[in-house]
């Protein structure tokens, strides 16, 4: 078995136990934290590329294409070329810029060769992907601030020593005009036409420069200058990626692959990109409550993608987490709280993750089962003979009542709760409670937890459904 594989085989059982507890999930953010610095050779390029893919939205030309670049540069003795580019634009940092460095942080354990390529040149043109309006460009002053301020706040998500630095000033500087022409004759005004932002600003009236036509042929012959196997970018990305393979086939050489990473949603659930302009981002300087905070205010659509953005799990993984939040043996809360601790342990370790939710937990988390209004009741001397099971299955409607009561129990979904002024104590019924008599679980369950049901009210707890238990 793999490194990973082991990995996933303890962080599987973790996530199948209670999710509310503290030092269960103490526990998994340690063993998939600990992912982000995990060698990943030993994995087969098969694996390699399907890992990549899974949190990609394309890899071009396929994936079995890469696994088979992978595959010959290790008859090679060698790893792949990778490219990011970064145009520094910004001093601020949020989490919608760290997803390719995730990707590329994989990249780096599996034995390749990561080059991040300082757009110095590029950042005076401006990047028009996605946007409405010529961006102005930057001097290099702005340039050599933002990108020590970019490299500061992302170090947390990638390793910095072990990457190449390049700029593209170094090539594309020196460029003739005559060389310009020779390469743009062969390049049709039709291809850098395709992108959807520049024909709507056309059919606007707006203007469209001729520096930003030539910025996806400046991308380009930085890949040509690299002879990179791979370069990622956003999904916005696409057309200027996809540029770098044109012009590399038209120099002679082997086009690069495309991965292009998702465009991650913002906090606010509008479906709007995470960005600083509509507020809906979660910055990398804000402190460990304030991230946390954030992350615990999405919607609860958002923690799949979220999961898959900014955490080492594994589809498997996160498909089992959202499973049993679907069959109700997992509130959705506490599996956002454990996501919400995944980002705040990347960023500033899992002591202060746990500090942060135990901080929200006292703030948010006060309610008691008295406020929720009126729940089911369960008469102790009307049912107190029946097992468990039968008193969720007529009370609480599970169908069916032993299967889903056990299943409950295993995940350590089933619980007795009594309820004082002081707060509530909470107690595990494991799996065998489920077929016993109500009554004698009860009495024993308290008796051995030091409780009385006199010193409080009493609630059976099965996954999100909750029952008041009277007549004790």
């Amino acid at each position: 078995m793999t490194r990973l594989g082991e990995s996933v085989a303890r962080a599987t059982e973790l996530l199948s136990q209670d999710l509310s507890s503290d030092s269960t999930v103490e526990r998994l953010l340690s063993e998939t934290g600990s992912r982000r610095y995990l060698d990943l050779t030993d994995l087969s390029p098969e694996d390699q590329a399907e890992l990549i893919a899974s949190r990609t939205v394309e890899v071009l030309p396929g994936v079995s294409e890469l696994a088979g670049r992978i595959e010959r540069r290790r008859g090679e003795g060698r790893g792949l070329g990778i490219k990011l580019g970064i145009d520094p634009t910004a001093a601020d940092v949020h989490l919608g810029h760290v997803v390719p460095m995730i990707i590329l942080s994989r990249f780096q354990r599996m034995g390749h060769d990561v080059t991040l390529l300082i757009g110095d040149f590029t950042a005076k043109i401006g990047d028009p992907s996605g946007r409405t309006a010529e961006r102005p460009p930057l001097t290099d002053e702005d340039i050599a601030r933002n990108l020590a301020g970019y490299q500061e706040q992302v170090r947390p998500f990638f390793d910095f020593e072990k990457v190449s630095f390049r700029q593209n000033s170094e090539w594309l500087a020196p460029f003739t005009f005559p060389e310009l022409l020779t390469l743009l004759s062969q390049v049709p005004v039709s291809q850098l036409l395709q992108r959807e932002d520049f024909r709507n600003r056309l059919a606007a009236g707006s203007g469209l420069t001729m520096s930003e036509l030539l910025y996806p042929i400046a991308q380009g012959l930085d890949s040509v200058a690299l002879e990179c196997d791979v370069e990622l970018g956003g999904a916005d990305q696409l057309l200027n990626l996809q540029m770098g393979r044109k012009l590399m086939e038209l120099r002679g050489q082997t086009p690069q692959l495309v991965v292009t990473m998702p465009l991650i949603e913002g906090t606010d659930g509008t479906g709007a990109k995470m960005s600083k302009s509509k507020g809906n981002y979660v910055p990398l300087t804000a402190t460990a409550d304030d991230v946390f905070g954030k992350i615990m205010s999405i919607p609860d659509r958002l923690m799949k993608p979220y999961l898959e953005a900014w955490t080492e799990w594994t589809d498997a993984e996160i498909s089992a987490a959202t499973a049993r939040v679907e069959d109700r043996s997992l509130h959705p809360m506490d599996l956002k709280k454990v996501l919400a601790g995944e980002v705040v342990a990347a960023l500033y370790g899992i002591e202060a993750a746990m500090k942060a939710r135990a901080g929200f937990i006292a703030q948010f988390s006060k309610k008691t089962f008295a406020d929720l209004g009126t729940l089911p009741v369960v008469d102790a001397a009307e049912h107190g003979s029946e097992t468990v099971a039968t008193v969720l299955s007529k009370v609480l409607e599970f169908q069916p009542s032993a299967s889903a009561a056990r299943r409950v129990a295993k995940q350590n979904g089933l619980r007795l709760v009594v309820e004082t002024e002081s707060g509530q104590e909470s107690v595990v019924l494991p799996e065998a409670q489920a077929v016993r008599p109500l009554a004698e679980v009860v009495a024993e369950t308290l008796a051995e937890a030091g409780l009385t049901g006199s010193s409080g009210a009493v609630y059976l707890k099965a996954g999100r459904k909750i029952a008041h238990i009277q007549g004790l």
